[in-house]
């Protein structure tokens, strides 16, 4: 069997549309980098669907003039809400600013936020760099299609 045979059996597709369903979340002193970067990048964004954890939504929508869908505060968990959206295939892919010198209170949710991301391989930018290189890619407006292990294997097993 080739890999390629074998990749299909224990994987899945989920396509990912030209208009993309963005989670935008930042710290606390990482929130002005991400207004500043979202700003820089409006145009890409204007016709993206994107949601936001609490704050960071209310800053991003007045400072860019686009609606937010705005989920809760990360500690009030927001970080959780955004990953559960990610398990359902809600959402796209992450911007997520976060401040890796500055102790969380809600440290494990970040953990486990960034764990869905990579569970459900969907893209990751954790910083402006990683977050520009992403944005700027040419699979930003065109259909793209996300493998996905097969966890229906998974499922099977622990029943």
């Amino acid at each position: 069997m080739r890999n390629s045979e074998k990749r299909r059996m224990d994987s899945k597709i989920i396509i990912m549309k030209p208009d993309k369903k963005i989670a935008l979340v930042a710290h606390d002193n990482k929130k002005s980098d991400l207004v500043e970067w979202a700003k820089y990048n409006s145009t890409l964004l204007a016709h993206h669907t994107i949601c936001a954890t609490g704050t960071t939504g209310a800053i991003l929508e007045k400072e860019l003039g686009i609606k937010i869908e705005k989920l809760q505060s990360g500690p009030l968990g927001g970080d959780q809400q955004v990953g559960a959206r990610i398990a359902e295939s809600e959402i796209d892919f992450l911007i997520f600013f976060w401040d890796p010198l500055e102790p969380q209170p809600h440290d494990p949710d970040v953990k486990a936020l960034l764990r869905m991301a990579v569970v459900w391989n969907i893209p990751i930018a954790c910083n402006r760099s990683s977050a520009d290189f992403m944005i700027s890619s040419p699979l930003m407006d065109s259909d793209y299609d996300r493998i996905v292990p097969d966890y229906d294997v998974y499922r099977r097993r622990v029943l």
